[in-house]
Formats: C-alpha cells, structure tokens, sequence
C-alpha cells in the first residue's frame, strides 16, 4: 500500500501571534505542538523560532536549541528546520539554524518573489505587538529574495551538512530553478519537492494549477523526486487532499493555516494532521512513519544531526 508522508508546519513567518491564540510562540509551545504533531501522524515537523516576548520570527540559533532537543529525545520525527525565516531577513541570517543544527532537513525557497500577506489587514484589526500591523500593511512593497547567488549560497554552506532540503516551490519557474541546481551538482536526489499554493504572488490553488505544477515536475525530475503539496489558508486540506490521490506527500500546519474548517480556528497542529491522515486513510492509503520517511528520502538518520 502507498505510503503518504505528512509534514506539519508547526510555527512560522506567514501568521502573526495575536491572528490565533494558538499559535505556538514559546519553546515550550512549539516543542508541545510538534510533538502533537507527530503523535498524531507527522513523519515531518517544519519549524520556525519566535521570539518569546513579542513572537516576532528569529533565526536567532539559540532559540531553535531550546526546543530542537527536547523533540528528538521524545519523539523520532524528522526535524526540518527552516532557511525561509522570514521575508524580512537577510540570507545570512536566514542560513544560521540549518548551518549550525546540522538537521536531517532544511526548507530552501527557488525564487525571488513578491510575497503579500497584506490581504490579512481587511479580516484582522486589532494586534497586540507593535510589528505586526506594519509587517503586513508593507508586504505590498516586499520582495522575499531568493536570488540564485542566495540559494547557491546556502547549498554549499550546508554541504557538508549531509542535510536534505524541502524544496519549496511557489511558481513553476521555481521548478525549472531546482532542475538547474541538480545540474550544477548542488541538489542530489531524492528530491523532497514542495509545491506551495495560494500565496499572493505565487501559483494559484486552482486544480488546474495543481495538475500543471506535478506535470512539470514529472518532465524535469522523472523518478528522482517525491511530491508534496502545501496550500495557504482555506486552501490547506483541499490541495493535500488532490496530492494524495494525484501520488504525492502533504503539507499541513498552522504555519500555512490557521483554520481546522470555515470559520473556525484550529486549536493545535495534531488536529490539522489528524484531518488530513482521516482523509488519507479514506482513499485507502497508508500514513508514512518517520522512519520510512527517511528510507524514502535518504536522509542520514537523527543521530546525525548538531543537536
């Protein structure tokens, strides 16, 4: 029987702290959700660090260190830890936990882009820390950078790293840029290709849209890559569930949405995971486990990893 692998997107830079009271912020609430998350059927944890006094994103290695560990000792997910952080960052400091943890996976972006969150200010009125209105209101005027000098930077500062990366893919020029990167020898297979729909500014969340990315995808990487599937929003469960019966892996997680159906907000990761494996096990397919996970991206083991 087919195997699905879910990821979940624990905490991240889309969402700010005060759109949802449970958005974990904290070491300790991050650290809890993924392990939720993981209880609940994730082979995958992504995650991101937030300050805890005003849950702001940091890249800031430290503040990975203080719930990193604390998963691997209790549970064996696959910790995937992000190079994204946060469109407002530099590459440099973006690079920071992935180059110093060492984990097994690390999220990579394809392309420059724009990157609009500033929709959310006509749902959302009232904010509790002073960035955030702005950080929304300014992504009208933002470019999240992801050059090729960048994405070749972090490439080959994580090479001896023997880390895997999430590709992410928010256009299907993306796909081309990662096809380019295997040429230049920089990205290996397996590939873990992270198809991203529903951002202001990438692919829609049409089927169509959908179909079209995994063709392409098809075309440039054959055999050597597995697909998955994240969709923004409202679009969460419906483009997982086209992954899933189109043969590929899925995304979920309250970095990517906030909602566990309309209108009502998702309590924790584990209830999105759990949505969505109630969906997978439906089409009478199989949720993966960490370990096969791992056998099917040939990643180097937990006991590899800088932490």
């Amino acid at each position: 029987m087919r195997k699905v692998i879910i990821t979940c997107a624990v905490t991240g830079a889309i969402h700010t702290p005060t759109m949802s009271p449970f958005l974990p912020i904290s070491a300790n609430e991050i650290a809890e959700a993924a392990l939720g998350a993981a209880a609940a059927g994730a082979a995958i944890v992504h995650l991101h660090a937030r300050k805890p006094d005003d849950g702001s994103p940091s890249q800031d290695p430290a503040l990975f260190r203080e719930f990193c560990p604390r998963i691997k000792a209790e549970s064996d997910v696959v910790i995937n830890i992000t190079t994204g952080g946060a469109p407002t960052m530099l590459v440099e400091e973006r690079l920071q936990p992935a180059l110093k943890l060492k984990p097994e996976v690390a999220s990579l972006n394809m392309g420059s882009m724009n990157f609009g969150l500033y929709e959310m200010l006509g749902r959302y009125k009232d904010f509790k820390y002073d960035w955030e209105r702005p950080y929304l209101a300014d992504s009208d005027d933002r470019i999240f950078k992801n050059t090729f000098r960048d994405i070749a930077y972090i490439l080959e500062s994580c090479s001896e790293n023997d880390t895997r990366f999430e590709i992410e893919c928010y256009d299907i020029g993306h796909l081309y840029t990662a096809a380019h990167f295997v040429d230049r020898g920089l990205i290996k297979p397996p590939l873990l290709i992270q198809s991203v729909f529903g951002i202001r500014g990438g692919i829609g969340a049409h089927f169509e849209d959908i179909v079209h990315m995994r063709r392409t995808a098809d075309r440039l990487f054959g055999n050597d890559y597995l697909w998955s599937v994240l969709g923004a929003g409202r679009n969460q469960i419906p483009t997982a569930t086209m992954s899933a019966a189109m043969g590929g892996m899925v995304r979920v997680g309250l970095e990517d949405s906030l909602w566990d159906g309309r209108g009502t907000l998702a309590q924790t990761n584990a209830a999105q995971v759990q949505r969505i494996r109630t969906v997978i096990e439906a089409l009478s397919l199989e949720v993966a486990t960490p370990d096969e996970a791992r056998q099917m991206l040939k990643l180097k083991g937990r006991h590899q990893v800088g932490f």
